[in-house]
């Protein structure tokens, strides 16, 4: 997604110089230029390009949203409808003149894989991607898809809705109706819907992906296996399913299942990881698998402190991958296959889009690969 750079009005008031780099003015009008070649921008990556504090961006994004120039949304900000419309952008020659809408629930974490994912898919495709994010809030889910669809801009939608808690069965009900295309992206409904269309989905198939890392321990000769769940997370049912399918064809106790979150952020998170070694300790369990990278390495942070040798004591396993090989040791972990999920949902997209009800309707799972790395075999196995 392009746009053209337009210094036609000033974007910030002079203010002293933050990060001893740029002025309020300068740092203002480079967010607005990295908006407009991409459509979108995350908080943590604007920090290191202009080599100021995160909560310095977030004030200048805020500054700039007060001003109608962009939208503030999780993580980051996108352009405004009102900017997105402005000049209709061209295609190459040839090429299919579909334009997708695109909503995912944060720029931050995860997410800006897929995005680029579908970027590339769509680049290749001669397609052009629209890019909303919302804050993993049905409400506003729904005010970034009635935006593009009041547009009148796109013609197909890949959406990241907020399926959890009472409420998902009338949110998928409404997504069904939508006037375009819609496919569901790491985001999946029952296998019948109560929709004019059974909806698609492409998403990452976790349950195998928990299922690998469980395997993987047990070949290394781990017998009694833990499980940390993310509290929360749309990706915790299906890490459950996977676990309880690999303990019950290998035979492993199932039994040690905790849900909590414990990452660095969250509060009463030591208390909550030393109840978990002690249960460790009580039933002789070897090896934890921990969704997600944050709570596994404040996991392995807590353990070094206690003088537990990681993988020696206990072995670790992650689940993401997004900052996996940062910690110490460098993690065992297991990759969503996330650009993989954002290419096929704009090729599923945009067959949909040139074949209509002529194509059967697709639910895609793509499979995950286990990234090993020191922390889950014990030094005496390589020897």
């Amino acid at each position: 997604m392009r746009f053209v750079q337009s210094r036609t009005h000033r974007i910030g008031e002079g203010e002293p110089m933050a990060g001893d780099r740029l002025f309020a003015l300068q740092r203002r009008e480079r967010i607005m230029d990295e908006l407009r070649r991409h459509g979108a921008v995350r908080v943590r990556e604007l920090a290191q390009i202009l080599e100021v504090s995160e909560l310095t961006v977030r004030r200048d994004i805020g500054a700039l949203a007060g001003r109608g120039l962009l939208t503030k949304v999780h993580g980051g900000a996108t352009l405004p409808t009102e900017t997105d419309s402005a000049p209709q952008r061209r295609t190459r020659p040839g090429s299919t003149p579909f334009t997708i809408g695109m909503v995912v629930p944060s720029l931050d974490y995860y997410w800006p894989a897929i995005v680029t994912g579908a970027r590339a898919a769509a680049v290749a495709l001669g397609v052009q991607i629209q890019l909303r994010g919302s804050s993993y809030d049905r409400a506003e889910d729904r005010r970034q898809i009635s935006r593009l669809i009041e547009a009148k801009q796109v013609q197909g939608l890949l959406l990241a809705p907020s399926l959890e808690t009472d409420g998902a069965d009338e949110m998928i009900d409404w997504i069904g109706k939508l006037p375009v295309p819609t496919i569901l992206v790491e985001r999946q409904t029952s296998p019948w819907t109560p929709t004019p269309r059974q909806l698609e989905w492409v998403r990452s198939d976790h349950a195998l992906g928990l299922e690998t890392a469980v395997r993987h321990l047990h070949e290394h000769g781990h017998r009694r296996i833990g499980l940390v769940l993310a509290n929360g997370s749309p990706t915790s049912a299906h890490l459950a399913q996977g676990w309880l399918r690999a303990c019950a064809e290998l035979d492993l106790p199932g039994e040690f299942v905790v849900r909590e979150s414990v990452a660095l952020d969250i509060p009463g998170h030591r208390q909550i990881i030393e109840e978990i070694l002690r249960r460790c300790r009580r039933s002789r369990t070897t090896a934890l698998i921990v969704h997600s990278d944050q709570d596994a390495m404040s996991v392995a942070q807590y353990a070094a402190e206690q003088g537990i040798a990681i993988p020696d004591d206990m072995a670790l396993v992650s689940y993401d991958d997004e900052v996996a090989r940062l910690a110490e040791p460098a993690m065992t972990a297991v990759r969503p296959p996330k650009s993989r999920v954002g290419r096929v949902a704009v090729e599923m997209m945009v067959s949909r889009l040139m074949e209509g009800k002529r194509r059967p309707a697709q639910r895609v799972l793509v499979l995950p690969e286990l990234i090993i790395r020191n922390s889950s075999i014990r030094t005496w196995e390589g020897r």
